[in-house]
């Protein structure tokens, strides 16, 4: 995908460099971005990566009849407390997951009542390891029917190396135009802090644009570039999420060992008419999904699965690798459509394969801030991290932007966010 210069201009050329003036952090971003892609070539063409299928992420995939927007997960934030508030107390990871996308403004929205919400974690080994997707340690939350208030009654379920581990302590969701509500949570010895409730959504793309943009690359319609930064609209401007936060000691994650690097995953799982749970929805890393996955029922498929199935199919077994095979195939053509390489492609997938959010809390958090040898990122995401220009240059193999960021562009009025809170949750208030 080219940096396209503005929606007028002849379409441009998929490698085009992009033309729209960066900010020094962005130049600074693109440096590492172009890092990644010259190390997951390098590693795929000395060491033969062929990976067979993608599993992704999403923010918004919408909606089915069994899966309303309160099962729709947006996105995943794992970061080092301290490199979000400098006063804050070191050795705690913040976990944030945001659900229910395109929350209206001054708009009660609520968690399902038949639904869990689960962050999972993995142990690794050393930052190099490839995922295994089999959690360590899963925190599950679970909801009550609002009372008069608007608040939900909320459980907290902690399954750490097999043993369960539940607050015992009511807690509460915090209400619209509320003061936050952060309970302080006594688990397996450790204190663990809790908030959920609407903020709003911390996340920036000109997804429109871009959807324009990838339909060119694929033949299926006009060619055209991203919008010029003074027309480029943020299309999660002015909406909400639900936001469920979780501040957690990194010791309580290590249960008896000294692991320093985890990958984390969310998922929410809804209950069938026999009470059985069911996994509808599964995201890491950011917008690989919607920005590579074109057929509906391929991203629902990926929603069904977790980081383990695609160990599977990376590994070669059976059936994973079969049934992961058509979706690869449609992500690959995407890849291919943006200019890239056979090997490149190829490559591509395997770094960010499995999908998981991979955090190493022994340097600062930042989605580009570190790479391990197979070129994939591990030092989790910040709230603020413009995961889209990094993603879509790693993507095109060279720096690319769609023009929107957190702060927005001045005399842009379709961009620009909230200020973040200087305290737990840290997500901006609602709107």
């Amino acid at each position: 995908m080219p940096k396209p210069p503005t929606p007028h201009k002849a379409s441009p050329s998929l490698n085009e460099p992009t033309t729209a003036p960066k900010t020094s952090a962005r130049r600074w971003r693109f440096g590492l971005v172009a890092q990644l892609s010259l190390l997951v070539l390098g590693i795929a063409l000395t060491a033969g990566l062929a990976p067979q299928y993608l599993k992704a992420s999403d923010h918004d995939d919408g909606e089915v009849d069994t899966k309303g927007r309160n099962l729709n997960l947006t996105d995943l934030f794992v970061f080092r407390e301290q490199d979000q508030n400098p006063n804050a107390s070191a050795g705690d990871l913040i976990l944030i997951m945001n659900t229910n996308p395109r929350s209206l403004a001054r708009q009660q929205y609520y968690f399902s009542t038949k639904a869990r919400y689960e962050f999972k974690v993995s142990r690794v080994g050393n930052n190099d390891a490839t995922p295994t997707g089999v959690p360590d340690v899963t925190l599950r939350f679970e909801f009550d029917k609002p009372n008069a208030k608007g608040q939900q009654g909320m459980k907290l379920t902690a399954i750490r190396d097999g043993a369960t581990l539940v607050a015992n302590q009511q807690l509460q969701t915090t209400a619209l135009n509320t003061a936050p509500e952060v309970s302080q949570v006594a688990l397996g010895g450790s204190q663990v802090s809790v908030f959920a409730g609407l903020r709003e959504d911390p996340f920036f793309f000109d997804v429109e644009q871009y959807f324009r943009v990838r339909a060119g690359a694929l033949g299926i319609g006009p060619k055209v570039g991203f919008r010029d930064p003074s027309t480029a609209i943020d299309f999660a401007k002015g909406y909400n999420v639900n936001a469920i936060a979780v501040r957690v000691p990194i010791q309580f994650l290590q249960g008896a060992t000294a692991t320093t690097t985890f990958d984390v995953w969310e998922t929410i799982s809804a209950a069938g008419p026999n009470g059985k749970f069911t996994q509808v929805e599964r995201l890491a890393r950011p917008a690989i999904n919607e920005g590579l996955v074109v057929t509906n029922d391929f991203l629902n498929a990926l929603n069904s699965v977790g980081p383990d199935f695609e160990a599977a199919a990376l590994a070669g077994r059976q059936p994973a690798a079969n049934i992961a095979g058509p979706i690869v195939g449609e992500v690959k053509q995407t890849l291919l459509a943006f200019g890239n390489p056979e090997a490149r492609a190829n490559a591509l997938l395997g770094a960010f394969l499995p999908d998981v959010m991979r955090i190493d809390t022994t340097g600062p958090s930042g989605y580009a801030n570190a790479l391990n040898a197979k070129g994939s990122p591990i030092r989790g995401r910040l709230i603020k991290d413009d995961v889209i220009d990094i993603t879509l240059s790693v993507v095109a193999g060279q720096p690319l932007s769609d023009n929107v960021s957190y702060e927005g562009q001045p005399g842009n009025p379709a961009q620009g966010h909230k200020a973040l809170e200087p305290t737990f949750p840290y997500l901006a208030l609602p709107n």
